[in-house]
């Protein structure tokens, strides 16, 4: 790893909407987002069949097309390739969970640093060079976008997002962690979330507070 800039700490907030009876720009996108949300990835979150497996891929793939439309420049990592990473030392990525301190503590990936993803500090980051190459999850994208877009306009260069997040790495038979050893449990961030995690994973717990907007 290369280590040789200590960035200061920096609280993100997004820019807050104009006042006024009419909003346009990123407000009437925001209302679009919320609409397509709404009327197409909750169905099949919630709908009859999306509890069976082979309704999750279609699921993450919709999750998908939101976060890319929200955040056009953010760049993925399969899991698969971050496996691979992880095991190549001219790689060696730094691993931040953008979940709540509540989800990490059920479990996370193997040496992951929680970063808040509602106000994220550059403080895990600190002593890491702009150009280390850093990937960031969360439960199915959102919150992991979210950060990788603060990330990268604080000037790192080499940002990536897990597709699917924990919980499609989970799905395909990867290992997660509680206080360094594995575990087969994960926080389902709320019950119609959830879904997309397979019932073997999903514990019972309190819904994480919306914060943000999705997972």
């Amino acid at each position: 790893m290369r280590r040789n800039q200590e960035p200061d700490d920096y609280d993100y907030q997004e820019e807050e909407e104009p006042t006024g009876r009419w909003r346009r720009g990123g407000s009437r996108r925001r209302r679009w987002l919320r609409l397509v949300l709404l009327l197409f990835v909750l169905p099949l979150l919630v709908g009859g069949g999306v509890a069976a497996f082979a309704g999750r891929p279609i699921a993450f793939d919709a999750v998908r097309r939101i976060i890319e439309h929200k955040f056009p420049t953010g760049r993925w990592v399969g899991g698969a390739d971050l496996v691979r990473w992880r095991t190549d030392p001219d790689v060696a990525p730094l691993v931040l969970d953008a979940r709540t301190e509540d989800e990490y503590a059920v479990s996370h990936l193997e040496g992951a640093l929680q970063i808040d993803p509602c106000k994220p500090s550059l403080r895990p980051l600190r002593g890491y060079s702009k150009d280390t190459t850093i990937v960031v999850y969360s439960s199915v994208g959102y919150r992991g976008a979210r950060v990788a877009d603060f990330l990268a306009r604080q000037g790192y260069t080499e940002v990536f997002n897990v597709e699917g997040g924990v919980f499609r790495w989970a799905n395909d038979g990867r290992p997660v962690f509680r206080q360094d050893r594995p575990t087969a449990e994960i926080h389902p961030y709320n019950q119609a979330w959830g879904l997309m995690l397979e019932s073997r994973y999903r514990i019972a717990a309190p819904p994480v507070e919306k914060k943000s907007a999705a997972p």
